[in-house]
């Protein structure tokens, strides 16, 4: 049954339904992520209610993909043994119908990216996270990237991102001051957050692991999952910014927001609008 968000937005479940059924289900969730990211990324999936596991080496990431509810990728520090990683486990998760989200960061940046990207967009992830310059660049466009950073907006990408889900059959999240989801036929925009996020490293790539926590927990609507992730992090970051200083003191009080929120407080704060 189709339920509404309290904006309208018509959505499966709503975010705060999600949450708690992901909290309720506690799902494993295994990250093949940078090392710049593991800490924090594992620290907030604890916080909002899901169990991590960073599992990489090729000589055990595909056995583990089997047992994981899900699966996120993430390209930021690729080197041959990490790519062998992901791809075992890519594959396995594909092959057991598992869900798994790819990050494909600053994939347009070297050739060695490109290819390592290329190989891991066969093996059909079910969702994918990036911010506009690498959506852009993957929907075979020109971008205005350097580095890991993004020079396009949000609404830059929104034309790519649609074409993206529908060519592979997938829901594609956008993130930037306004994110932006999509599976190709319905879209919305995600409003909230805070200017200091992206003061703080690897926020971006803990929010690919708490969606893979969302699709673990509805692995049939990526779509919910997706929104319902990208609202947490909106909501628990505007909530954070209210007390802290600097960034240095956002990220334990984003983790603490985290925490806290609850499936009723999130509906109730979330903005989510049809795009």
């Amino acid at each position: 049954m189709q339920t509404t968000t309290p904006l309208g937005t018509p959505l499966e479940e709503t975010p705060g339904q999600l949450l708690a059924a992901m909290r309720t289900k506690n799902p494993l969730v295994q990250n093949i992520t940078n090392f710049v990211a593991m800490n924090i990324a594992a620290n907030v999936m604890l916080a909002a209610g899901a169990s991590p596991a960073m599992v990489h080496t090729k000589e055990e990431a595909g056995e583990f993909a089997r047992i994981a509810a899900a699966l996120t990728v993430n390209i930021g520090t690729l080197s041959p043994d990490f790519l062998a990683g992901m791809k075992a486990a890519a594959g396995a998760a594909s092959e057991a119908g598992k869900p798994w989200v790819l990050d494909p960061v600053a994939h347009y940046a070297t050739a060695y990216r490109r290819a390592a990207v290329g190989e891991l967009m066969e093996l059909r992830p079910t969702v994918i996270r990036g911010n506009a310059s690498e959506i852009i660049a993957l929907a075979g466009s020109r971008s205005s990237g350097h580095g890991v950073d993004s020079g396009d907006s949000v609404m830059a990408a929104e034309g790519s991102a649609i074409a993206l889900a529908r060519q592979n059959a997938c829901v594609i999240a956008v993130t930037g001051e306004v994110d932006f989801v999509t599976d190709g036929r319905r879209s919305v925009r995600v409003l909230g957050g805070s200017a200091l996020m992206p003061r703080v490293t690897a926020l971006g790539c803990s929010l690919t692991c708490l969606t893979g926590a969302f699709a673990a927990t509805v692995p049939d609507k990526p779509f919910e999952a997706t929104v319902a992730a990208l609202a947490m992090f909106a909501v628990a970051g505007e909530e954070a910014a209210l007390t802290a200083s600097g960034p240095g003191f956002f990220s334990p009080i984003f983790l603490d927001r985290l925490a806290a929120l609850t499936g009723e407080s999130l509906d109730a704060q979330a903005r989510i609008v049809a795009a």
